[in-house]
């Protein structure tokens, strides 16, 4: 039996005896008074049982601890406030490698010989995140590098875990059945392959650095191919600042860089058909038709360094970028101006052909389905800057999102659940920083260049209003 199966097993054990110990307790002493909290209708949502439950992801890292991370993020709607407590732990990081592993991981990645291509590298780790941990370096010509080295197993163990980490949400109920759970576990196996893979990140970061060259306000780190591999990635080391402390600094800072942000995410999908996807920290809930099911993504902001002295954004982690079909992006032009418009028909249509509806849905479904699509699209309908600072989008889309879990009848197809994680991130680092944001003449700007149809000759279906 490999380590993780018996971490799991332990675990489940030492939930079964938290919930035996509850259930004897309020055998004895009755249940608290709280009427509308999941915590006190099942004895397993217990305090304690939520403290086993982050420890022990901490310490399996991997596809377990990203699940957790993942659990970590949803809102008090969902999961029981003692269990989105003991979660946040798991926020912070996994367990650090010790020095004796890492110096074999990087022996086995790079060579016996891999300090001899460093003037110094600092042992102590600038981030632990659930699938590696960084440290600062300096390469032999005196550039200050970033490396990341993967935790070993955690590539080898992604099937397991997240089947395993399956078995305890079936069992925990802590995930509503309309989110479809078999079919975010089969994306996130996915995803997690993928940013395992750091020689295919590698690839990655250099394609957005060229993509990017000649785009004002964006710098993308260069890749040290002589001190990488498949489990160790060597990167320029950029300075700034994370993009939620951007927030601290003036308001003209805060609206250049949400616009910024804005800019990038519109350009990369419509333009580049290639996303950073895995970049932003979402709330699963809040955008239920553009963010549906945001799930497993790196909660991070400091993925987003900004860099004041030269007004640059400096983008790093390229781990779960992707591509994105052409036709399918064709139609999502068109679900993005139908939100904005507030066009009924068109949203309904565009989703149809999206995949986000079946056609067979209640009219209640629908209903809460085009309303979640005009909420989201109101930073795009007013033809001047949209003020993030007053939004109410976060709890509008909170107030739809029960009736659309109770009724939907479909999973989002699998190109949205990288793409609402992008989508939801530039609103929520716009609405975290207090920004002021041009969203109409960014998506109108992108939109007048946009050629449909694979050949790229083929007009627009409809015009948007008022363009």
């Amino acid at each position: 039996m490999c380590c993780s199966t018996v971490r799991f097993a332990g675990l489940g054990a030492g939930l079964a005896w938290g919930t035996f110990q509850e259930s004897t307790k309020r055998l004895l002493f009755g249940t608290p008074d709280s009427q509308e909290k999941q915590s006190v209708v099942s004895p397993f949502l217990s305090e304690k049982n939520a403290e086993r439950l982050a420890l022990a992801l901490c310490r399996m890292r991997g596809a377990a601890l990203k699940l957790g991370q993942m659990l970590s993020i949803q809102d008090e709607s969902v999961i029981p406030p003692p269990i989105l407590a003991a979660l946040d732990i798991v926020r912070q990081g996994a367990d650090v490698m010790p020095r004796s592993q890492l110096n074999q991981v990087l022996d086995a990645e790079l060579g016996p010989d891999w300090s001899s291509k460093l003037i110094s590298f600092d042992y102590e780790p600038m981030a632990a995140a659930s699938i590696g941990q960084v440290h600062q370096a300096v390469a032999k010509n005196g550039l200050h590098v970033a490396v990341k080295i993967q935790y070993p197993g955690v590539a080898d163990s992604i099937e397991s875990d997240i089947d395993n980490v399956k078995l305890l949400l079936d069992y925990t109920n802590l995930i509503p059945e309309k989110l479809f759970l078999d079919k975010a576990m089969k994306v996130a196996k996915e995803e997690l392959s993928r940013e395992c893979d750091y020689e295919l990140e590698a690839s990655n970061q250099k394609r957005f650095r060229d993509l990017l060259s000649n785009m004002e306000g964006f710098y993308v780190p260069m890749v040290r191919d002589d001190i990488s591999s498949k489990r160790v990635l060597t990167t320029e080391l950029v300075p700034g600042i994370p993009i939620d402390k951007v927030a601290c600094l003036t308001q003209e800072t805060r609206n250049y860089v949400g616009k910024k942000l804005l800019e990038l995410t519109l350009m990369e999908l419509f333009v580049f058909r290639f996303m950073q996807a895995g970049s932003f920290f979402p709330h699963s809930y809040l955008f239920l038709l553009f963010v549906l099911i945001a799930l497993l993504t790196d909660p991070n902001w400091s993925n987003f360094l900004y860099d004041d002295t030269k007004k640059t954004i400096n983008l790093i982690d390229f781990g779960a970028a992707r591509d994105y079909p052409k036709r399918f992006v064709d139609d999502y032009m068109q679900m993005v101006v139908a939100c904005a418009d507030s066009d009924r028909e068109a949203v309904i249509d565009m989703s149809r052909r999206l995949g986000f509806i079946t056609g067979m849905e209640s009219d209640v479904m629908l209903e809460a389905h085009v309303q979640a699509a005009f909420v989201v699209g109101l930073p795009f309908a007013k033809p001047d800057g949209y003020d993030f600072r007053s939004t109410n989008i976060t709890q509008s889309i909170s107030n739809i999102g029960a009736t659309m879990l109770r009724h939907r009848l479909t999973p989002p197809p699998d190109e949205a659940y990288s793409l609402h994680r992008k989508l939801s991130g530039a609103f929520l680092a716009c609405i975290k920083l207090g920004a002021v944001v041009p969203c109409r003449e960014l998506l109108l700007r992108v939109y007048q260049s946009y050629q449909f149809g694979e050949g790229g000759g083929e007009i627009f279906s409809r015009a948007p209003n008022s363009w």
